[in-house]
């Protein structure tokens, strides 16, 4: 059966008040928030040093379960505390394919005991753990300065696994079971069987000294976490949210269980690898404590502490701490556990050069502009949508198809009258050098005539039903099965779909999209699969919800890589994800509202997820649904440009929204906003670089850039592209002025339309019209731009290079710029990259090699240099590259201290030097 939804039975069946679990109404976390402290204990006499690490074995004092710990550092900053079963009924479900490779851990060693501790430290010593008895704790500290203690509050919990042929034996009612959630619960109309009773697990932490924390995304909130002491904790539970209400910890479409905690001295991070529902609380304390030094009556410091609880459903503890100190150690204590690529494979040719990769290093054409709607009609729409972008001179490169396009809603597919030459569609556009993105869902429509559907359940590849039948649930194809990607085999079948063999009228410049992978079930409990569902191994859903669109979205990844033989990288687009999901692609932030309050959420979210590895994100330019004002539509083009993933996108039930829809004024606007995004992408695609190789997001809270300044931590207007670029997006309607933070007491900043450069550590007051983009660059930055764009980002190879030199109070700058290919693997197999520094002090630039090991020769020129900051030019600028000296076209002007050298024509991959 099709199902041929109607706006009104979209908006019905998608948003619901009630749909969705208020924390009450999860049973889990109610046992665990209204149970008494548990005293867990343990002795010396359990305790064992390995090489990788110590355990011990826990009690609970009243129910004298057993369990096994395991203490583990990593010779990266990192301690692994892992919590399970001592003697299992069956073995409890464990996360794989998240962390990468094999973890390596320092030899701990005991470095003094007592009766009721021990002391452990490794490495050169520097940090310390301490294990405390009874009651069972741990706490991590530096240099004397302790950090976090696990289990403070005696809240570890840990639901053993049952035997349901015990259960018979046991006292409680069988009401009062049901009441509490134990072997079954409902809500509304489902029924939810637990087949070995009751498993949450559950630990408390605190951080001592902080009282800023961030992460655990997806929710549509605040940059800072709240205290959610009164308030609702923080859900992670992958989700379908349709116009998902804003301020709200209810969790939407991926889940990342990282949360990072900051203050002038240090950043911390904690990540809690398990998959299934999860909640997070948080509480802020600044409790007086009495110093015993301290004379009667003397005042009591003050010392912030934010205490955390995290409940999962199941599953087991597997926490890591991330020391830092700073933020850019800790991004990559976080990515070498979830975001490091190994070498693979492809032809019998092996790759054993070692290259650290952590985001997944984009294609070009990805960083571009995307034009995406619910849905283009045929292929008439499709080609006069790319001719208009051509017409009215807005540079773009990816064209997107939603579910319309295929033959009722059976992907892999096309609509044979709406799309009848789908080949021929992806070879006009690729003339152009753009690309096609199509729309791939989980759910297989079930149809006894469609192949895919036969092969898939003759294979074994769908999700199971507690009786073990396949799963059936409804979605925009009606009656669907569910693919069970948590199998290695199913992914295997499901990336073998996308050769060009298989998969008819499909191309090489065919890239794809996942949606509804949450994953969405439109009769399902909470509009997802029932936690009883039966998966690859036995394995319930509830232990892996969280993991299944990251799975669909890896099966994607290895289809696309499979396709082109390991040469092209993967471009693909999910909707939901978790931890790891950068080493695969982009994210977006799902269905939004075309609303102001939706623009301006729209950025602490995404730095949220930035923070968090998913750094290649961004959301939906102009909102999902309901129709933009112009105004509203120019100001999300705005801050789009200025966000790592860039696409519009729109509902079938909206008013069509092309640029050029809304007059000269507009169309003007939002076209110079494009341009300036293309100009920059040199930038961007050095950022990107250094994502892929070192974990730093391109965008970053500015705390990041400026960890001791504290009027920076709740910041979430404005932001950091890289450490170049300041920028704060107009987010409010009919604005002639915006406040603009910018800190540092020892930094400058320059306006990029002005060039007037102001000194940190104040607000600035700025005039804004509809065309004005607010974008500082800071003193001591070098930023290069291609002089112009084209048509797409293939065209950005036939313009010349601008580097802008932006002065610091020392008069010195320095800059990267990073080359390849753009859109193949042999920057990793054959070297093939190219990294340039160039460096300004003492009146001269200079341009280096940053990486002897890149091979990549690139015919790119810097064209122009333009130096800002500077108070005078004593002398002509010349121009050395090896013995020779020339001169160059200069123009400076005075007032606004800005020096521009033009006509240089210098290659990128040579040395020189340039002397003012």
């Amino acid at each position: 059966m099709e199902v041929n939804v109607s706006t009104e039975s979209i908006e019905s069946v998608l948003k619901s008040e009630d749909k969705f679990r208020k924390n009450h109404e999860i049973l889990f976390y109610r046992r665990q928030r209204d149970k008494a402290v548990s005293q867990y204990f343990t002795s010396y006499e359990t305790f064992v040093l390995t090489d990788g690490g110590a355990s011990l074995e826990l009690c609970e004092r009243d129910s004298q379960d057993r369990l096994s710990l395991q203490i583990r550092a990593t010779q990266n900053g990192t301690i692994r505390v892992s919590i399970d079963e001592l003697q299992l009924v069956k073995p409890r479900y464990q996360v794989s394919d998240v962390l990468v490779g094999e973890l390596r851990y320092e030899p701990l060693r005991v470095e003094w005991k007592k009766e009721d501790c021990v002391c452990l430290t490794w490495g050169l010593g520097q940090y310390q753990l301490l294990a405390f008895f009874s009651p069972f704790k741990l706490e991590i500290s530096c240099a004397g300065e302790e950090i976090v203690t696990l289990n403070p509050g005696n809240k570890l919990c840990f639901e053993t696994l049952q035997d349901p042929a015990s259960r018979s034996s046991s006292n409680s009612s069988e009401g009062d079971e049901n009441c509490c959630g134990l072997w079954k619960e409902t809500f509304r109309q489902f029924e939810d069987i637990k087949a070995n009773g009751p498993s949450s697990v559950g630990l408390d932490l605190s951080l001592h000294g902080f009282n800023h924390t961030y992460g655990v995304p997806e929710h549509a909130d605040t940059l800072l976490l709240k205290d959610t002491s009164v308030s609702e904790a923080y859900r992670l539970y992958n989700l379908d949210v349709f116009g998902y209400e804003i301020n709200s910890r209810l969790g939407l479409y991926g889940s990342v269980p990282l949360l990072l905690a900051h203050k002038p001295e240090r950043t911390a991070g904690v990540f809690w690898l398990n998959s299934s529902e999860t909640l997070v609380d948080v509480k802020y304390n600044t409790e007086q404590n009495e110093d015993e030094d301290e004379p009667p009556g003397k005042k009591s410091r003050i010392s912030p502490r934010t205490d955390v609880r995290w409940i999962s459903e199941s599953g087991t503890i597997d926490c890591f701490i991330l020391l830092g100190p700073t933020p850019a150690q800790v991004f990559s204590q976080y990515a070498q556990l979830t975001g490091k690529c190994r070498c693979r494979l492809y032809n019998g040719c092996a790759r054993n050069r070692p290259l650290l990769s952590y985001q997944a290093l984009p294609p070009l054409f990805s960083l571009g502009n995307h034009q995406c709607r619910w849905n283009y009609e045929d292929e008439a729409d499709v080609k006069a949508v790319d001719a208009g972008f051509d017409l009215h001179g807005i540079p773009y490169d990816v064209i997107w198809l939603d579910i319309e396009h295929t033959d009722g809603k059976r992907y892999f597919t096309w609509d044979s009258k709406r799309f009848p030459n789908p080949a021929e569609l992806q070879h006009h556009l690729m003339k152009k050098k753009r690309k096609l993105v199509v729309i791939s869902d989980p759910h297989i429509k079930m149809d006894p005539d469609w192949s895919i559907y036969c092969e898939a359940k003759k294979g074994g590849h769908f999700v199971k039903n507690r009786e073990g039948f396949d799963f059936e649930g409804t979605c925009w194809p009606g009656e669907s099965c569910y693919l069970d990607f948590s199998s290695s085999k199913t992914r295997l079948w499901y990336a073998r779909q996308f050769s060009l063999s298989k998969y008819e009228g499909s191309t090489e410049s065919l890239f794809v999209w996942n949606d509804m992978n949450e994953p969405s079930v439109f009769n399902g409990p909470e509009q997802t699969m029932p936690k009883d569902a039966l998966h690859h191994g036995g394995w319930e859903h509830r232990e892996l919800h969280n993991l299944y669109g990251f799975y669909q979205h890896m099966a994607t990844f290895e289809g696309l890589l499979t396709r082109s033989g390991g040469t092209e990288r993967p471009f693909i687009l999910t909707r939901s994800f978790f931890a790891g999901s950068q080493r695969l692609g982009a994210i977006w932030t799902g269905d939004n509202v075309a609303t102001w309050e939706y623009l301006k959420i729209s950025i602490p979210m995404l730095l949220s997820l930035s923070l968090t590895g998913i750094q290649f994100c961004g959301a939906d330019v102009g909102g999902f649904v309901q129709d933009p004002d112009p105004e509203l539509l120019v100001r999300w083009y705005q801050a789009g440009a200025l966000q790592p993933f860039f696409r519009a996108h729109s509902a079938k039930m909206t008013k069509r929204r092309e640029p050029w829809l809304f007059g000269e004024e507009v169309t003007s606007a939002i076209r110079s906003a494009v341009q300036d995004r293309y100009c920059l992408l040199p930038y961007w695609y050095t950022l990107f670089h250094q994502a892929h190789t070192a974990a730093l997001p391109p965008i970053r809270p500015l705390w990041v850039e400026f960890p001791k300044d504290t009027s920076t931590f709740a910041v979430e207007n404005q932001y950091m592209i890289g450490g170049a670029l300041l920028v704060c997006p107009v987010t409010d309607p009919g604005v002639t002025e915006v406040k603009v933070l910018l800190p540092g007491s020892n930094e400058l900043w320059y306006d990029t339309n002005t060039s007037e450069v102001h000194k940190g550590a104040r607000s600035l007051d700025v005039p804004v019209t509809l065309t004005t983009v607010l974008v500082f660059q800071r003193g001591g930055t070098v930023v290069p731009r291609r002089t112009a764009c084209g048509s797409c980002t293939a065209d950005l190879q036939h313009y010349t290079i601008t580097l802008t030199v932006a002065l610091d109070i020392k008069g010195k700058a320095d800059g990267f710029l990073y080359l390849d290919d753009g859109h193949s693997f042999n920057y990793r197999d054959q070297m093939q990259f190219c990294l340039r520094r160039f460096s300004m002090q003492a009146g001269r630039l200079v341009n280096s090699c940053a990486n002897d090991k890149g091979l990549f020769v690139s015919d790119d020129k810097v064209e122009t240099v333009v130096i800002l900051g500077l108070k005078s030019v004593k002398r002509k600028p010349k121009l050395k590259s090896g013995a020779k000296r020339t001169s160059v076209m200069f123009e400076f002007d005075k007032k606004r201290g800005v020096l521009t050298l033009s006509g240089l024509e210098l290659e990128i991959c040579k040395d020189w030097e340039i002397i003012i």
